[in-house]
């Protein structure tokens, strides 16, 4: 069977900095960042005060109260962000079509809060009982099945769980298997919702969040800022976009993974290579058509040197006018389902023909001397971008997508 040509045609977002995909972008171009004090956790209690909290969200108006009540705010996410997606494609899933079509969602954590209510129940207030649907709240692939569900998908359903590359490798996994003939459509993406008290001592425990914000490849950073949110992705078929008349926001090309094999917390500049090197050859690119990079760009010490570093040996001299940003320093690390906004931050990249900046930049890092896109977007037509994603245990997943034209 020929590979068969796969595009966007929709996307939704659930993010600090807006709750769907018009605010979001909006903000971007604009380089608002949403970090800012948290709430859900009393900071008194914390070591560090910030975070990319997502604000006035309400899912009561999209959801039966029904269904609403067996989510976790992580499938709450995802179901939002799903149905803004379905709703820009105008896709209609049916009997005949609903078998044709997979929802693969990537989290870290999967559904943290109901976890949370379960400890607090048991160890704070000496209950003898928890919830009775504590286990389907809590369960990872509660964003993928309630998607399912809402939308009557009848085809492949799973959760993809690679830390902060978990919505990359969901995203790709959709790819190929609408490529390769699996599939027609399909909604990939992420959710994470982490600001809990449990989980963010646990990140209080790494050292590794700044105490005031994200400031990516600038010399000045401190850290990674935790944030929360949902990206969704339709994509589908070119035939079948073209047979419904739908709007194509880009078209994705490749999709490369690797595992460094190395260190559980410390990534390897080889595998983000190899990644990145096999991105392009699965979208037979080479390094001087791409235009932009959405980074990894986590705002720590190593893993922004080393992404630099990456990329400076993959592109070669091309790296001098190559433009990178990392978005994280606006919508902040939203761990599994991180890279499903940068995803949606470089579809609407290539569709708007802006470059969304790095927010919070100060000083130039003599190991991070790459054109970073510093603090304001910059109007520029490119063809192809890519948006890495590379995670704790070592495991790397990097998209490419291409502009779309006729």
């Amino acid at each position: 069977m020929n590979e068969r040509r796969v595009v966007v045609t929709g996307t939704g977002i659930i993010s600090a900095i807006g709750n769907n995909t018009h605010d979001f972008w909006n903000n971007l171009v604009a380089c608002n960042s949403g970090i800012g004090p948290f709430d859900s956790v009393d900071p008194a209690l914390m070591r560090f005060k910030n975070g990319a909290e997502v604000k006035k969200f309400d899912a009561s108006t999209l959801i039966e109260k029904s269904d609403l009540d067996l989510m976790d705010r992580f499938a709450q996410f995802s179901v939002v962000a799903a149905k803004e997606a379905v709703s820009q494609s105008g896709i209609v899933f049916t009997e005949e079509n609903g078998y044709r079509s997979a929802v693969i969602c990537g989290t870290s954590i999967g559904g943290v809060h109901a976890q949370e209510q379960t400890y607090i129940d048991l160890y704070r207030e000496n209950k003898s009982r928890v919830h009775p649907l504590s286990i389907p709240k809590t369960m990872p692939n509660g964003a993928a099945s309630n998607v399912s569900m809402q939308m009557g998908i009848t085809g492949p359903v799973y959760t993809i769980s690679t830390a902060c590359a978990s919505s990359n490798h969901a995203i790709g996994n959709a790819f190929w298997l609408i490529r390769n003939g699996l599939c027609d459509q399909a909604l990939a993406g992420g959710s994470e919702t982490p600001f809990t008290y449990t989980f963010l001592k646990a990140w209080e425990a790494i050292r590794v969040v700044s105490p005031d914000t994200c400031r990516p490849f600038s010399k000045t950073r401190q850290g990674m800022i935790l944030g929360e949110g949902s990206g969704m992705i339709l994509l589908e078929t070119l035939e079948n976009a073209k047979k419904r008349g739908a709007e194509i926001l880009a078209e994705i090309v490749g999709f490369g993974m690797s595992s460094d094999a190395s260190h559980i917390t410390k990534p390897d500049q080889k595998g983000a290579e190899r990644a990145m090197k096999l991105a392009m050859e699965d979208a037979k690119m080479n390094v001087e058509q791409v235009g932009y990079i959405n980074a990894h760009g986590t705002g720590t010490l190593v893993n922004d040197t080393m992404e630099v570093a990456a990329i400076k040996n993959v592109f070669g001299n091309h790296a001098n006018e190559l433009p990178i940003s990392s978005t994280k320093s606006m919508h902040g690390h939203a761990l599994g389902a991180t890279s499903s906004l940068e995803a949606v931050a470089t579809i609407m990249a290539l569709k708007n023909g802006i470059l969304p900046p790095t927010a919070n930049f100060e000083e130039v890092d003599e190991t991070c001397n790459i054109d970073v896109i510093a603090n304001a977007s910059r109007s520029k037509s490119i063809k192809y971008a890519l948006s890495n994603a590379f995670a704790f245990g070592g495991l790397n997943a990097v998209l490419a997508f291409k502009k779309w034209e006729e």
